[in-house]
């Protein structure tokens, strides 16, 4: 097995812009992101380039000054990687890649990218195949592009347009042959969810890298595979929980983050499914993330759209020993207080404080507060399967005034 130090990762450059509707601050927090896709994708970044303009450049994405200084440092430094934060049109893909030439990824192809990496079974290796050729077909123009410099040439216009179309083809055959495939798997899988009989069904949601694999190995004490890196977990992993004596399924689901490329979303929605049927979801945040509340609302759009946001939920505010409020001098007359500064005490007193019981505040890593974790889960999944099996109520006591031991 190689280290680390041998392995060379490619090098990139990357490419925002700041519009009115994505402000500096915004921006850099999308780089940063990106930076960590193309980390968790085996590249290094070199260099960020970012250009304040009202809205992108329909042709090129970013304008011709900019994209000068951006083939120049791409000629001088080697460069083989050049990725945009913002999903790119085939047309300014085609463009991009004729001044650059390197390869040109956005966002999107980024993404796809990693979950081609990291998927494990067959299922979805097929759901990452489908979105990428979903994502291929308008672009396959770009792949001619050794033709178009012969256009006019006798007989080579027929034959170009031919292999397109042929390639087209192709692809919308691969296209439905996948969709077919999956239908397939998701009436099997469809079936296993029945199997499970009426337990109750806990899901893990959150934005990617909060915690929500680590505290699934803590919580039902197996090893699902956990990693520092974004999009660690793709492949849903589903596992039977006993607290007390109350046994329920839970389920650790892909992670979501901004931009989600609709491909993915549309190709994942049977490992959605499981989010959909769950009786009870498990909110993860990473509260040591600075922009910890633009992810909730990210997770909360997903869910809106997955016709999901109305069940039941326990935030769980994960990772409290890697929090850290900025310094604030109360001297300092030119400074302003922001929730940059707040103590965790300070944050339960916010909104939080409106969810109530529904807020908990953990380390999966360190195993803090998981007494009271495991507590409340017991609760929630308590008065669901009571509900459900009313004549059960007896097998499973009520320990909200008892001393609760796991």
């Amino acid at each position: 097995m190689l280290e680390k130090k041998d392995i060379t990762l490619e090098k990139a450059v990357l490419i925002g812009v700041i519009t009115k509707e994505q402000d500096e601050s915004k921006s850099k927090e999308y780089l940063d992101e990106l930076e960590f896709l193309t980390y968790t994708a085996g590249g290094e970044v070199v260099k960020r380039f970012t250009q304040k303009m009202d809205m992108p450049n329909p042709k090129t994405f970013i304008g011709s000054g900019k994209m000068n200084d951006v083939q120049e440092f791409i000629n001088e430094n080697e460069i083989g990687t050049a990725i945009f934060d913002d999903e790119l049109s085939p047309a300014q893909e085609r463009n991009i890649s004729k001044i650059l030439n390197c390869k040109v990824l956005d966002r999107t192809n980024l993404i796809l990218d990693i979950f081609a990496q990291r998927a494990q079974t067959s299922y979805a290796r097929t759901q990452v195949e489908l979105a990428q050729c979903e994502y291929l077909l308008p672009r396959l123009k770009g792949m001619w592009t050794h033709l178009e410099r012969q256009k006019g040439g006798i007989g080579m216009r027929g034959p170009g347009e031919t292999e397109i179309e042929t390639d087209r083809r192709i692809v919308r055959d691969k296209i439905a042959l996948l969709k077919a495939k999956i239908k397939t798997i998701d009436k099997q899988m469809s079936v296993q969810r029945g199997n499970r009989g009426q337990m109750v069904r806990v899901a893990l949601v959150g934005y990617t890298n909060v915690g929500k694999s680590t505290l699934m190995n803590v919580v039902s004490k197996s090893e699902v595979f956990a990693e520092n890196k974004l999009f660690a977990t793709l492949d849903t992993t589903v596992r039977k929980v006993v607290i007390q004596n109350l046994p329920f399924l839970m389920t650790d689901t892909v992670g979501f983050i901004r931009k989600l490329p609709t491909q993915l979303v549309e190709s994942f929605k049977s490992t959605l499914d499981e989010v959909r049927e769950a009786d009870l979801l498990l909110h993860v945040v990473d509260i040591s993330h600075p922009n910890f509340e633009e992810h909730i609302e990210s997770v909360n759009k997903i869910l809106d759209e997955i016709h999901s946001s109305d069940k039941p939920t326990i935030m769980v505010f994960n990772k409290i020993d890697a929090y850290e409020a900025e310094p604030f001098d109360e001297d300092d007359l030119m400074e302003e207080r922001t929730k940059a500064h707040y103590s965790l005490e300070e944050w339960r007193t916010t909104w939080m404080n409106k969810i109530g019981d529904y807020a908990l505040f953990i380390s999966a890593l360190n195993k803090e507060n998981l007494e009271d974790f495991r507590k409340r889960v017991y609760d929630e999944v308590r008065k669901i399967h009571i509900t459900r099996f009313p004549y059960n109520h007896f097998l499973y006591p009520d320990y909200s005034n008892e001393d609760f031991e796991s």
